[in-house]
Parts: structure tokens; C-alpha cells; sequence
């Protein structure tokens, strides 16, 4: 039985883990593309655009467009179905065990947020981009503590992964309702329509993929053109999907995750960051950093993610409103706590929607993301490796 319990778990730490490593590839490729001899033709590429279906009904996006709104609604397709699963049979399927990366996820969405306003307050219409230091980067977090093998005990390893799981959840929420666009009242009432539809295959116990497949892609047309983010038909798919918990059942969920995930997080992932990293680097200083969109994604990621989820985390486990991670201590788990703030892929993905007016500022988004989330990964690693001694 707890083999059973732990094996999604250690099967979804590898995956991630390893997704972080192409994740790190992909960024860096980007950076090069876009500060060699090569810098116009992948920004001419990303711009190119594609036709899907004829002039009259189709959909002419830029290959960039294209990434972000249809590659990545399949990121949050199995993003939502891990959180199903993580609630049904998962570690947040108990209630105490899961408070304590609940609240710590909390913390780390509030504080960051509350930093990049008090340092974007007087700017004007960068404040819109709150929301970016906000989210964790699940692969990253998970790829950094991994090279710390056996230093680090399971209990951490499934409080960040936990952490990570709510923090995408959050991030799912803010994207629906803070940063849609001109509502279509047409195609949202199809949208709706498409949901029921899909609620409907659910309730009558439909276990094949193809019939939630051909209502999906019909849902996320009528997504993208109600004005609400693409991305969010992804979510409304996967939470209609069935899903039974016993080992002899079979679970569509199930299997979908472990077929799809593979191909998101070494194909749709180190895609999205192959094309949403690259940042020309020519006239970079310190003063580029202390503009307000940067200086405030920098200080959410680094400071606001660990202060945000320590103290929110310390105060409900001194209330013994949850209980603290076995075999750890405070030091470990404010290292962990530190490494949240690696936010890079989703807090790319929410700085493209802050500044979808104003993409001549996704320069400093790209600055402040790859900055904070540099220093949390070098400073949360080094900690960790100072306080963890390897078991022998």
C-alpha cells in the first residue's frame, strides 16, 4: 500500500527533475540565439506567422502565439490533472498534511506580489505585472533539489512538489480572472456549452479519450476567441476527465498523465522556453535592474517566495495548524523555502499576458525572471548543501 501511495510521486519527481535539466538547455540556447549573428532570425521565426484552417474559419497566429496559447493550454492540461490527482489520492488528499504547503503557497503569492506593487506603485500601468514573481516553477525547484540526492529527506521533497502543485493552481486562478481580455459573450456561452458537454461524457462514464478530445478542441477555440486565456481550456478539460483511485481500476487520468506529461516536459516545455527566454543582453547594467518591472520581479522571487513561504509556513506550524515535514528542520526547510522563488517558466507565461500591450517591456520581465530565479536557485542549493550532510 505505501508503495502504491508514494510511486506517482517518485514516478512525477524523476519526470520533473529531469524536465529541468532541458528546461536550463532551452533557456540558455535562447539566450545565445538572441545575442549572436542568429538574433534576427529567431525573432523572425517567432514572429512568423501560420494559418490553421482557411481565411474565413481558421487561425492565423505567429509561431510565438501559437507556443504560448496552444502548446501551453496542453502544459495546463496535465498541470490540472496532477492537481486532481495530487487531491483525490495524492499528498493533498489529507488535510493536515496538506495545510502546511497551503498556507506556505500562500505566502509565497501574497508577499512577492505585495513587493512588486510597493516598488511599481507610482509607475503607472506596470503594476499589472503583480502577479509575475508570484508562481514557482515546478521542473526548476524540483531539477535544483534533486541534485542534492539523499541530503535532502522525502518529506521536503514532497512539501516543495506540493508547494509547486498549488502555487500552478494559483497561478491558474489569477490568469482567469485578472488578466483576460475584452469578454465575446458569444463564444463564451459556446465555451460554456462545450464545458457541459464535457461534464455530460464524464457523467455518463465515458472512459475513451477521443469523444473529451474532439470537445476540448472545440472548448479551446471558443477559449480563444471569449477574450479568457486560452490556456484555461486546458484546465476545464482535464477537471472533467474520470478518474477512479484503486489500483485495479482504470483511471483515464492515469493514463493520460503518464502518456502526455513525458511529451510536455521534455517537448511543449523546453519549447515554451526556447522561445519566451531569449532577451538581447547588448547595453545590460546594473541601472537595468533597478527599473521598476525588473527590481520588482527580481525582489518578489528572491525575497518575497522565502519570506512569504517561511513565516507563513512557521506561524501555522507554532499555531499547530499543520504539522512540520519528518526528519527536517527549520534551516532545510527555509532552504526549500528559498528555492520557490525559481519561477521562470510560469512567471514568463503571466509577464506575456501583464504586458501583452506592451511587449517592448518583456525585456525586463525576461531580466527580472532570469535573475531572481538564478539567485534563488545558486542560493538555495548552497545553503542546502552547507546544512545537509549525505547519508552514508
Amino acid at each position: 500500500m505505501i508503495n502504491y501511495i508514494t510511486a506517482p510521486f517518485k514516478w512525477f519527481f524523476k519526470l520533473e527533475a529531469a524536465s529541468g535539466l532541458m528546461l536550463l538547455i532551452a533557456a540558455v540556447i535562447a539566450l545565445l540565439l538572441s545575442n549572436t549573428q542568429l538574433s534576427d532570425l529567431y525573432f523572425q521565426i517567432l514572429n512568423t506567422h501560420i494559418l490553421i484552417g482557411t481565411k474565413n474559419f481558421g487561425l492565423d497566429l505567429s509561431v510565438l502565439h501559437w507556443i504560448n496559447d496552444a502548446l501551453m493550454a496542453i502544459f495546463f492540461f496535465i498541470v490540472t490533472l496532477e492537481i486532481k490527482r495530487e487531491f483525490i489520492q495524492g499528498e493533498l488528499s489529507n488535510p493536515k498534511q496538506a495545510l502546511l504547503p497551503i498556507i506556505g503557497a500562500v505566502g509565497g503569492m501574497a508577499v512577492p506580489a505585495l513587493i512588486y506593487i510597493v516598488i511599481n506603485f507610482n509607475t503607472g500601468y506596470t503594476i499589472k505585472g503583480w502577479a509575475i514573481p508570484s508562481a514557482t516553477d515546478i521542473a526548476f525547484s524540483i531539477g535544483v533539489l534533486s541534485l542534492l540526492g539523499s541530503r535532502i529527506p522525502l518529506s521536503l521533497k514532497v512539501f516543495l512538489t506540493a508547494l509547486a502543485i498549488i502555487d500552478d493552481l494559483g497561478a491558474i486562478i489569477i490568469i482567469a480572472f485578472f488578466y483576460s481580455g475584452d469578454l465575446q459573450y458569444i463564444y463564451l456561452l459556446l465555451m460554456l456549452g462545450s464545458f457541459i458537454g464535457l461534464i455530460a461524457l464524464n457523467k455518463f462514464g465515458i472512459t475513451k479519450f477521443f469523444p473529451y478530445l474532439l470537445v476540448g478542441l472545440a472548448l479551446w477555440y471558443f477559449t480563444h476567441g471569449s477574450g479568457i486565456h486560452s490556456t484555461i481550456s486546458g484546465v476545464l478539460l482535464a477537471a472533467t476527465i474520470p478518474h477512479k483511485n484503486h489500483t485495479k481500476d482504470y483511471s483515464l487520468l492515469t493514463k493520460l498523465e503518464h502518456s502526455l506529461s513525458p511529451y510536455v516536459a521534455f517537448g511543449i516545455m523546453p519549447l515554451f522556453a526556447l522561445a519566451n527566454a531569449g532577451v538581447v543582453l547588448d547595453g545590460l547594467s546594473i541601472n537595468t535592474l533597478l527599473e521598476p518591472i525588473p527590481l520588482g520581479i527580481l525582489c518578489g522571487l528572491f525575497f518575497g517566495k522565502q519570506i512569504g513561504v517561511f513565516v507563513f509556513s512557521y506561524i501555522s506550524v507554532k499555531l499547530k495548524l499543520a504539522q512540520m515535514p519528518t526528519n527536517s528542520n527549520w534551516i532545510k526547510f527555509y532552504g526549500v523555502g528559498i528555492l520557490t522563488g525559481i519561477g521562470f517558466t510560469m512567471s514568463l507565461f503571466v509577464g506575456n499576458l501583464a504586458f501583452v500591450d506592451h511587449m517592448n517591456d518583456m525585456d525586463g520581465v525576461k531580466i527580472g525572471v532570469l535573475v531572481g530565479s538564478t539567485l534563488s536557485a545558486l542560493v538555495g542549493y548552497f545553503l542546502l548543501l552547507i546544512v545537509s550532510k549525505k547519508k552514508q
